[in-house]
């Protein structure tokens, strides 16, 4: 079902290119006047990947934040411009998606389409934005194409590292701390999944033959009970978690449930210290404790960070402008940190900004100042390097909070 509902939602989006591209450089740079720049994405507020729903949340506060900043010369915004951002809840659903940023183009016009959520749902939009020449930026997810591809289309840009590299330390890791590892996966059925279960292969090298199991689910699925009994009658040791907050809390709760332990990690964008603490809860913390995962940005949770100025501004934002949302919640964090970059790419467009200058700028970043990320983790670009973070540490669950370990890790 999930990958006819794709297959429909690509088709839409190359056929919306034609509908789009001559209006779109008509009157002037759209979304762009005087006094506003508008820009738009998509997110799920609701459905599978609802944990997300509160990323454009965050970015919005921090927008807020920025807009009532006076800036030098008296102004307020960029360049004297207002951010406007409007998000729409797709609700994990690839052909919501194609028709909501449809509207965020033609009806709403907005200049680019910003950190819209997931990987399938931005694939599903990424012909007709390009052919359209519209910017699909700084992405919420870590599918390896964003960059790979980036000569294919070129108004594209991922932000966060990607889910192959990611797995790939995890793999590494195994070879060198878990030489008796027996692994079994389970992994979302899609592109994000699949690019996991790559990146877990290359980082095993010449112990692939580890792997004795994997388990897809599709995002339709009611839970993943089936898959994980599989797992552990595999005889595997070792869990690998590729799956998003759902269906890693699932996963959780069902190996406790058959009582199986095994040694786990828990891909990043379902492993915050918010979704691991409910995680323990349909669980047990010992099912949970030990869990290894990767990390860029600081966690709210951790009270090294309380006197840092970076968690003193997300917290005071979030007080301000998100009084409602979770100021544990990493993703949060997260928001804010992809807030931060779109506003030194939006200034690094020029006082009289095009969707051309904006991607140059975003093709050309090199900011070591992200105020949510870890320190040493540089935001950076260029011709030859189209991956903005290629940097992250590994971290891990240990009695109900995370302790980082190692250097960071460079893709």
């Amino acid at each position: 079902m999930g990958k006819r509902i794709y297959a429909l939602a690509a088709a839409l989006g190359v056929a919306l290119a034609v509908l789009v591209g001559v209006s779109a450089g008509a009157g002037g740079t759209p979304g762009v006047t005087s006094k506003l720049i508008s820009i738009g994405g998509t997110a799920p507020l609701s459905g599978p990947a609802s944990a997300y729903g509160t990323i454009p949340q965050a970015e919005a506060a921090y927008f807020s934040y920025f807009n009532s900043l006076k800036q030098p010369g008296g102004k307020r915004g960029v360049y004297g411009r207002q951010i406007q951002f409007t998000y729409l809840d797709d609700g994990y659903n690839p052909a919501q998606t194609v028709q909501l940023t449809r509207q965020l183009v033609e009806q709403s016009k907005v200049f680019a389409i910003f950190n819209s959520v997931g990987t399938e749902t931005n694939e599903a939009i990424r012909a007709y934005l390009n052919q359209a020449k519209v910017p699909q930026v700084l992405l919420a997810t870590g599918a390896s194409e964003w960059g790979v591809l980036a000569k294919k289309y070129p108004w594209t840009i991922g932000y966060q590292p990607t889910y192959a590299s990611e797995a790939g330390a995890y793999g590494q890791f195994i070879v060198k701390k878990v030489p008796q590892a027996k692994i079994g996966v389970l992994y979302q059925n899609d592109s994000y999944g699949k690019d996991y279960i790559a990146g877990l292969k290359k980082g095993l090298g010449a112990k692939q033959s580890q792997i004795v199991d994997m388990e897809g689910y599709e995002v339709t699925a009611p839970d993943v009970g089936s898959q994980i009994a599989k797992l552990k009658a595999s005889g595997a040791n070792t869990l690998c978690i590729f799956a998003t907050p759902k269906f890693a809390i699932q996963a959780f709760a069902i190996a406790a449930k058959l009582g199986w332990n095994p040694i786990v990690f828990n891909n990043s964008v379902s492993a915050t210290p918010t979704l691991m603490t409910i995680a323990t809860a349909s669980s047990s913390a010992a099912t949970t404790n030990g869990t290894i995962t990767a990390t860029y940005t600081k966690d709210p949770t951790d009270a090294k960070w309380a006197n840092d100025a970076g968690m003193k501004l997300y917290k005071k934002i979030m007080a301000a402008y998100y009084p409602k949302g979770n100021v544990n919640d990493q993703f949060n964090v997260y928001g804010m940190s992809a807030a931060w970059t779109m506003i030194r790419a939006l200034q690094g467009a020029g006082q009289n900004p095009t969707r051309a200058s904006l991607m140059a700028s975003l093709r050309s970043m090199n900011y070591n100042d992200n105020p949510f990320l870890l320190p040493g983790i540089k935001v950076q670009t260029s011709a030859s390097n189209p991956f903005p973070i290629i940097q992250q540490q590994l971290t891990r669950w240990t009695d109900g909070k995370y302790v980082n370990f190692g250097p960071l890790i460079k893709s």
